[in-house]
């Protein structure tokens, strides 16, 4: 993790730039993996499995046997809770339904906005160095409330052309029951384009590496919703005097160790906190299973100095993080500032893995830099909103007349004689 002192205000834009990766052999890549599944379904599905997950499948639908066994293979302990996590994930969502409300524009003009679910979502839910369990009920649990009448999910087999069990318990806690044995971007084609398996969605949900994050940009551009452009985990901590080194260095490597492709940045206006950070990263790295993998991350990352905490947050919003951690007694003066993150953790004892599985708040979220004009999931997500409008013949007679002056201003005649014809009927 290299440091940088007081960098100039002409060194941010290279400061903020994300790991980049070879995007034209990527495009390639993944533009034949979908052009194979869509012209060859199944097939495909099941030659991909054996080439990447190193598996020979027979049948690709997760059956209920395969669910009633991961069920018992799951610790009372851990059902227990993703039950408090899933408990705490519906409270939150569930207070961001809408109430219709009826607006009278003009005498005899009624308009209001109904939200609608979308009938047909996917979720992809990565099950390959870290079984994304979790992401399930980030998913699954907003797509219920929401009333989404086809929920499908697709996740990679193990060897042994299985899916994780907690991934299983989990989806079945839902009510999903409709489960494929898909990874990579290959699921992400079968759930755009539809298989003789897997069915065809309308928006497509999750998190992947960047061959499901490539997948997910190129079918939108054929006409199948994604919830966000994503890519690598990443997360932007700002610490003072009154942070606590050691829980600001967990927060880090709990990013880093995502993927060798996440990046964390370390930003603070005390030269001495970030080398109190610096060492207790060193010592956290090395008890850590995934530590090949954070290490890698952490060549990616930075630990930045600057003169003032509000140069900290001003590059902070330059750089939009996905996760951004306030580490200060003094986090909550500092609120009015921020203006583009994904999730903002505020204080010491708020630690992104809070947010990450059981605060209730969503962990879906948009990355590298997407937080300036991009929300993470939520309810909305899974909705589209609807408008109506209610007109009487009090309120054609009010507003006609400006309709037809409008119309005929722009030349488009007809539209003004719908408006003239019922005019007339008033008479």
């Amino acid at each position: 993790m290299k440091v940088v002192k007081y960098p100039s205000n002409q060194d941010w834009k290279t400061l903020t730039k994300r790991p980049e990766i070879a995007r034209n052999e990527l495009d390639t890549i993944v533009s034949a993996i979908l052009k194979n599944v869509k012209t060859n379904k199944d097939q495909a599905l099941l030659e991909y499995a054996q080439k990447f997950d190193g598996v020979k499948l027979t049948n690709l639908s997760v059956s209920e046997n395969e669910i009633s066994e991961a069920i018992t293979l799951v610790s009372e302990g851990l059902k227990a809770a993703i039950n408090i996590a899933k408990n705490n994930i519906e409270k939150f969502h569930i207070s961001q339904k809408d109430n219709v409300e009826i607006i009278e524009t003009t005498p005899g003009v009624q308009c209001w906005r109904k939200s609608l679910p979308i009938e047909k979502v996917g979720l992809y839910i990565p099950g390959g160095t870290a079984p994304l369990f979790s992401t399930i009920l980030m998913l699954g649990v907003p797509a219920t409330l929401a009333g989404c009448k086809e929920i499908i999910l697709c996740s990679p087999p193990n060897k042994e052309g299985k899916i994780h069990p907690a991934i299983l318990y989990t989806a079945n806690l839902i009510g999903i029951t409709k489960i494929y044995k898909s990874g990579g971007a290959q699921a992400i084609a079968a759930m755009a384009y539809g298989t003789e398996s897997v069915p065809q969605v309308y928006k497509i949900f999750g998190p992947g590496n960047q061959f499901v994050t490539k997948a997910k940009e190129l079918v939108q551009l054929n006409g199948t919703a994604i919830d966000m452009p994503a890519g690598p985990s990443e997360v932007l901590v700002i610490a003072d005097e009154t942070s606590i080194p050691e829980f600001v260095a967990a927060d880090l490597l709990s990013q880093a160790e995502h993927g060798v492709d996440s990046q964390v940045i370390l930003l603070s206006d005390n030269e001495q906190i970030i080398e109190a950070i610096t060492v207790e990263i060193v010592k956290q790295l090395a008890e850590l299973p995934r530590v090949d993998i954070a290490k890698q991350a952490l060549t990616n990352s930075s630990a930045i100095v600057f003169e003032t905490i509000s140069d900290c947050i001003k590059f902070s919003n330059d750089y939009a993080p996905e996760h951004l951690i306030l580490a200060s007694e003094k986090a909550d003066n500092w609120l009015n500032n921020i203006t583009d993150a994904g999730s903002v953790f505020i204080g010491n004892y708020s630690c992104e893995s809070a947010g990450d599985y059981a605060s209730g708040t969503n962990h879906t979220l948009p990355t590298n830099g997407y937080a300036k004009n991009y929300s993470g999931v939520s309810l909305d997500s899974f909705v589209k909103k609807v408008t109506f409008q209610k007109l009487t013949k009090q309120g054609i007679q009010n507003i006609g007349p400006a309709i037809e002056l409008m119309a005929e201003a722009e030349e488009l005649f007809a539209h003004k004689n719908a408006v003239t014809l019922r005019l007339k009927e008033n008479v």
